[in-house]
């Protein structure tokens, strides 16, 4: 029988030798999976939903794009900028490990400090949120002025690589996975930015009359660029790997049957690797909660297409998986 260990560290000789049935056999499956898909020449999107980037999944996601084990990203405008506010903020920060206990009471009075809870974690608004706003501002009108438009993570790209926020840096840059993604200019693709909190700051620009709305490129726009982006690299095939549900898995898994139905290019290859965590339980209705299977019937995975759903805690299976890829 091949040696699958060699070169491995000790997190991955762990799960190989103790992770055997269940959801503990898919996930070395899967990160056998994505292995395979990256020794043969493939690419891979990550799709990141829920509230990774306060997790600090960035601790070792950022050494996967270092080590180009992503491709492309889909995130949330929240998993966007809450890695960037724990870069610059995460002093202030505060944990609630009894959040399952806390009344009505307790949370307003969480509000009125400024705290926006987060499961256990609470980012400081005065330290995230406006700390980032005043600069970011500057950077978007500067924009607006030079008659110039961009995506919302190349707004975000530009404000880490400007340096403008070195002065409040509380974690090691190295543990940002958007800064690892702005050193290279990783392409990215983020659904419904408008419902985060900067997208939220910018729209109220918007009806204040100091920015355009057309001055950040649309959602509309960044599915066509996805759709160039797969048509470009699908040679060799792409993968998919979904941490959670919801728009940031939806949105960029639709480019397929869009490819192949709507604009009838008939020879655009199906993903060829799906793997999702997500702790949704399947069932009627429940979309984020549908099995791979189903996604046959929309175009999207081919019927040899390899498919993993590992049904836990992404905070716990993301980072041993990415461990296994890191050989750790």
């Amino acid at each position: 029988m091949k040696n699958t260990m060699k070169g491995k560290g000790e997190i991955s000789k762990f799960i190989e030798k103790y992770f055997l049935h269940f959801n503990a056999a898919t996930l070395v499956d899967a990160a056998k999976g994505y292995e395979s898909q990256l020794a043969n020449g493939g690419k891979m999107l990550v799709s990141l939903a829920g509230a990774m980037s306060t997790a600090e999944l960035g601790k070792i996601f950022a050494e996967m794009i270092r080590q180009d084990k992503v491709h492309i990203i889909s995130c949330t405008g929240a998993n966007l900028e809450e890695d960037i506010m724990n870069l610059v903020a995460h002093s202030h920060y505060e944990r609630v490990p009894n959040y399952r206990d806390l009344t009505p009471q307790q949370e307003w009075e969480l509000l009125e400090k400024g705290l926006n809870r987060v499961t256990d974690t609470c980012i400081p608004e005065e330290e995230a949120f406006r700390r980032l706003q005043k600069h970011i501002f500057k950077i978007w009108k500067n924009a607006e002025e030079a008659g110039e438009r961009y995506f919302p993570h190349e707004f975000m790209y530009k404000l880490l690589l400007s340096g403008l926020l070195e002065q409040y840096y509380e974690i090691d840059i190295k543990d940002s996975w958007m800064y690892a993604a702005a050193r290279a200019n990783l392409p990215m693709v983020v659904p419904g930015w408008e419902d985060s909190t900067m997208g939220n700051i910018f729209a109220s620009y918007v009806m204040k009359g100091e920015l355009q709305a057309s001055t950040m490129k649309s959602g509309i726009e960044y599915m066509t660029f996805l759709a160039d982006w797969y048509t470009d690299n699908s040679e060799t095939g792409i993968g998919f790997f979904q941490i959670g549900g919801g728009i940031a898995g939806d949105f960029p898994i639709c480019v397929v049957p869009m490819l192949y139905q709507d604009l009838e290019r008939t020879d655009t290859p199906f993903w060829n690797y799906f793997c999702q965590i997500s702790d949704s339980t399947t069932s009627y209705g429940s979309y984020s909660g549908a099995v791979p299977n189903e996604k046959i019937t929309w175009g999207k995975l081919d019927i040899d297409t390899p498919k993993f759903v590992i049904e836990s805690d992404a905070t716990i299976v993301a980072p041993l998986i990415f461990g296994y890829l890191l050989d750790m």
